[in-house]
């Protein structure tokens, strides 16, 4: 089923917002003052990633985009629970 014009308008702005957002995200990730910063903005550039795939997915009309994001999101929230896990380590001792 192929998507009304207007709704691939609509994903497109949507994209457009998305790489606006990943731009100023990676400009964090670059100049963190601190590791924490950089994980946050590298969770956050992970989940706008998911979000872009997701309005590629309904631009386009292609469904793997979505298992695509599905993947994507479940390896990023293992990172970070991963982080947070090694961050208290270091704070308890």
């Amino acid at each position: 089923m192929e998507p009304s014009p207007l709704v691939i308008q609509f994903a497109w702005i949507g994209t457009s917002i998305l790489v606006a957002g990943m731009f100023l995200a990676f400009i964090r990730l670059a100049l963190g003052p601190s590791l924490p910063d950089r994980v946050l903005a590298f969770d956050a550039l992970a989940i706008m990633g998911v979000g872009l795939l997701v309005l590629m997915a309904i631009a386009t009309g292609h469904a793997l985009l979505l298992d695509v994001a599905l993947a994507l999101a479940l390896i990023t929230f293992l990172g970070t629970v991963a982080f947070a896990i090694n961050l208290e380590k270091g704070i308890k001792k």
